[in-house]
């Protein structure tokens, strides 16, 4: 038996989001939750979910400087300042420090971060194309659609890089 109803007569009722669309958005959101976390057994505990976050949103950008990196995670200056001493330190992100300022510093993935976030990304790659190849093609190509939209909608506070920021999100 299926988990909810997923006929499209669940998701609204008149303007309002259904509960049947809101039950159907957490389990989702437990699926790729536990992609997210089991891509990382590849790196044998290097590095923790919001370390990983902050890697592969570096990624996205090649190089940034740390305000611009907080802003595109919604989260303090101060914190990538941390977060950066630690990752230099483990080796997968230099800095290019300007005038010895740490706040105002550029930051990019080192040959040995570009490398983590491969494995990582290749892993959850193959994963989801598992998991998305039980469906048949034509719900994937609805799926596909759908969640292209929601990603739009969240907007880069919730980690989406935006098309002006790292070329078109693909």
């Amino acid at each position: 038996m299926p988990l909810m109803d997923s006929s499209p007569k669940v998701a609204y009722r008149g303007a309002e989001l259904a509960p049947d669309a809101l039950e159907i958005l957490q389990a989702a959101t437990r699926v790729l939750a536990g992609v997210a976390l089991r891509s990382l057994d590849v790196l044998d505990g290097a590095v923790t979910l919001p370390q990983f976050r902050i890697l592969a949103v570096l990624a996205g950008f090649g190089r940034a400087r740390s305000p611009q990196l907080a802003q595109a995670l919604g989260i303090e200056a101060s914190a990538v300042t941390r977060f950066a001493d630690r990752m230099i330190a483990a080796g997968y992100v230099s800095r290019d420090d300007e005038a010895g300022q740490r706040d105002a510093a550029t930051l990019e993935l080192s040959a040995h971060g570009q490398d983590l976030v491969g494995q990582v990304t290749t892993w959850r790659e193959q994963e989801l194309a598992r998991i998305c190849r039980q469906l048949p093609l034509a719900e994937r190509t609805i799926l596909a659609y759908a969640l292209r939209q929601l990603v739009e909608a969240a907007g880069e506070g919730y980690g989406a890089i935006s098309p002006s920021d790292a070329g078109v999100i693909g």
